[in-house]
Parts: C-alpha cells; structure tokens; sequence
C-alpha cells in the first residue's frame, strides 16, 4: 500500500491516511533523537509526552531553566539557565537528529522590543547553534496560527512571530517546519497546563463543528511534529488543517 503525501490531501482525508511505510529518512537514519525545549510549558510538555509515548522516538534530551520533574527511560534533562549563551552545553547538544523548539512567552503585555528579543533573538541564537552543530538535523518551531510571514503587519506579535519563522527557514538545516496551532484542547493529566483552560476547554467541541480548521488538541499536535520528521512533507509552514493530517498519518 502507498502512503499518501501529506500536501496532496484534503482536510476530510485525515482518518483514511495511513501509517503503511517508514519514510526514507527513518530507513536511513533509525529511530529519533529529538532535543526538545519548553518542557515546563504547556505546549512543550504535551509534546514531550507524545514524544515520550512514540515507538520511533529513541530518546528525548530536554533542555530547561528549571527542574521539569519527569522521570522517563528516554529522556534525559540539561538545566541551562542562559539561552543566549550555550556554550557551556554545547557538546552535549551533538548528535540529535531533530529538534522540537516549544519555548515561547505571552507578549500580552510586552513591548515589542522584549517581545522580540524573547522570542525571535532567543529562538534563532537557539538554532543557529543546532544548525552548525548538527546540520543534518531537522528542526521544528511552535508557532502560531495568524503568524504573519510579511513581518509588516500591525500586530506585533504576529509580525515577529513571521520574523522567527523566515529566518529559521533560511538556517542551513536538512529540513524545517513551522507549526502553527490554533486552539488546543489540552492532553488530560498533564501539570503544566494553563489556568485558563479550565474555564474555556467547553469551547472545544463547539469549535470543532463550526471551525474545524482552527482546533486541534495537543496531542494531535505532539503528533504531527513527529509525523512531520519521519514523513518530511514538502511544505515548511504547517497550518492545523495540516498537522490534523499529519497527526494521523
């Protein structure tokens, strides 16, 4: 049976695509190696715990400012307090084949100036480090959905979101992808997950019916990024219509 690719279906298609063959990649190169950062967050630990769940994942090096707390045979923890310094890491950081980059920060309330150094200055000191170190890795951006790819839009986070995302893809890595999730519906039993889920995780079926291409759950998303790495469609910019599909897959 041949596997579809991802960027040729439709979003009514996920459920009939399936998992029939190894991609090229993970013929070649065996199980993955995946350093993963933003663990303590929400987002980061979702994926984590696909990552942690998933038969083709060999092992996880999470990297962190504090103590994530998880104790897992795969997985492996750096406390590293300075981003923008990673020198004294960086041999510990060689061998990975991919690279989940989950860390992000709220700008609510920020000025673009912060705003900017915590997220585009941080994200690509992070991985030009990753890209000269390992240059066959593949590296994955958590993103968001309303990213503006121009960076001339009037919303600031937006516009430096899209700043992030081009300059990444310009970085000489095997293979890059930016995931753009919309809303998330969070993967029960986990620590880290925000407050304010609790008050508006109702929406999510509505959001479903009457949205469908703006929701997905962060387990679908965990998912997708793997999905993304072991199949490596041809798009680098994946909207959740997309990592839905790649999620199921």
């Amino acid at each position: 049976m041949t596997t579809p690719d991802p960027n040729s279906l439709k979003p009514g298609d996920a459920r009939g695509y399936t998992n029939s063959s190894a991609s090229q990649f993970h013929r070649q190169n065996g199980k993955l190696k995946v350093l993963l950062t933003g663990a303590t967050g929400m987002v980061g630990e979702g994926v984590l715990h696909e990552c942690l769940r998933h038969p083709e994942v060999e092992k996880v090096l999470i990297i962190n400012r504090r103590p994530s707390g998880i104790s897992h045979p795969k997985l492996k923890e750096i406390i590293h307090e300075d981003f923008f310094n990673l020198a004294p890491v960086e041999e510990e950081l060689k061998g990975y084949t991919t690279c989940f980059f989950c860390l992000g920060v709220s700008s609510v309330g920020m000025k673009e100036p912060e705003y900017t150094k915590l997220t585009y200055d941080l994200t690509v000191n992070f991985a030009r480090t990753c890209s000269r170190i390992n240059p066959e890795m593949i590296f994955c951006y958590i993103s968001g959905a309303g990213t503006d790819s121009s960076e001339k839009g009037r919303i600031m986070w937006a516009r430096v979101k899209g700043k992030t995302e081009n300059h990444l893809m310009s970085l000489p890595f095997e293979k890059s992808y930016m995931f753009r999730p919309g809303f998330m519906r969070p993967t029960p039993g986990l620590k880290n997950t925000l407050t304010i889920y609790r008050y508006i995780n109702w929406l999510y079926p509505i959001m479903l019916i009457v949205a469908p291409k703006k929701v997905c759950t962060l387990s679908e998303l965990g998912r997708g990024m793997i999905q993304a790495v072991l199949k490596r469609p041809s798009r680098s910019i994946q909207e959740v219509s997309r990592i839905v599909l790649l999620a199921h897959s």
